[in-house]
């Protein structure tokens, strides 16, 4: 099988700074652990930015600019900037860091779709900061939106525009769909870089033989012209990592996703997680991927080519 690519994602925007000590929010320790995962073997390093104040997610163009320039000095990994920010941002104020930094790579999630947290209520009852318990209950009532207009102007403006190849965010068999109908427009070509997003209410379930038919729907529509990618929020982060491996993907994993590394013990860092998955991947048999080596598989533009 091919080299493995593991992505880490640092800090997201659906955790929130309460749950764990170890979720970073400020710039240094966004830098410092987007660092400390590259050196535990991520190539690929999808990031988030945060308001330092109180962590709440942000797309400011001078919140990504207080990390990236120290990430960019830091590792070779490639920065692979979200799309999609927050469910709460309008598609303006999400795409403002992104095009500001003009990276190798953007993650575009494939469809509109509701994007449920609410159940994350139920494990706390205190809060650091008086956004966090209704930005969760109010998610229950969250679309996060991206029509296909929204989609094509995300492909033309950072990726015609700007260079960016995608980590297409697939949370269902529709996005599987939309990805094709935009390869048949021409406005996506290879190779296809698809990240199986499970276990987000809302979107797929982490069970195996979803990630099976999904698999073999993609087989169809892409053939031998995509790779594809899993992530699983939650507790099954590890195991369907396994199981990726096993059938010839690539993986991904951070605090974005879980926030533990042990059942009811909290990683204390990315890279704690990235370790962990490594070993994972290499008793499957498979060499993860160096930075250059995942810029050749995805065809990237190269580091030097960026805004930061």
């Amino acid at each position: 099988m091919s080299k493995i690519i593991i992505t880490c994602a640092v800090t997201g925007s659906i955790h929130t700074p309460s749950m764990s000590p170890y979720l970073p929010v400020t710039a240094e320790a966004i830098a410092n652990q987007a660092i400390g995962a590259a050196k535990a073997g991520a190539a690929i390093l999808h990031l988030h930015a945060r308001h330092p104040a109180n962590g709440r997610p942000s797309a400011l163009v001078e919140h990504y600019m207080a990390f990236l320039p120290a990430i960019r000095a830091g590792t070779d990994a490639v920065v692979n900037l979200t799309t999609g920010g927050s469910a709460v941002m309008s598609m303006q104020e999400r795409l403002a860091g992104p095009v500001a930094a003009e990276p190798e790579m953007c993650s575009l999630n494939m469809g509109t779709m509701n994007f449920a947290l609410y159940p994350m209520l139920g494990k706390r009852t205190e809060w650091l900061y008086d956004w966090e318990e209704p930005f969760l209950r109010q998610s229950d009532d969250m679309v996060f939106k991206n029509t296909p207009r929204d989609i094509e102007s995300i492909l033309r403006l950072m990726g015609r525009d700007r260079g960016a190849r995608f980590e297409f965010e697939c949370y269902d068999l529709s996005h599987l769909q939309m990805l094709d109908h935009f390869v048949g427009r021409d406005l996506i070509t290879g190779p296809i870089f698809i990240q199986f997003v499970m276990g987000v209410l809302g979107g797929v379930a982490a069970e195996p033989e979803h990630l099976a038919y999904l698999k073999q729907t993609a087989d169809r529509l892409f053939g031998d012209d995509y790779m594809f990618s899993v992530l699983a929020a939650g507790r099954l982060q590890m195991p369907m990592a396994r199981l990726c491996a096993s059938m010839g993907g690539h993986v991904r994993v951070g605090l974005e996703d879980n926030l533990y590394i042990a059942s009811g013990e909290l990683a204390r860092s990315n890279a704690e997680q990235v370790d962990m998955v490594r070993q994972i991947v290499e008793a499957e048999s498979r060499v993860v991927a160096t930075p250059d080596e995942a810029r050749m598989m995805l065809g990237l533009k190269g580091k030097d080519k960026v805004g930061f």
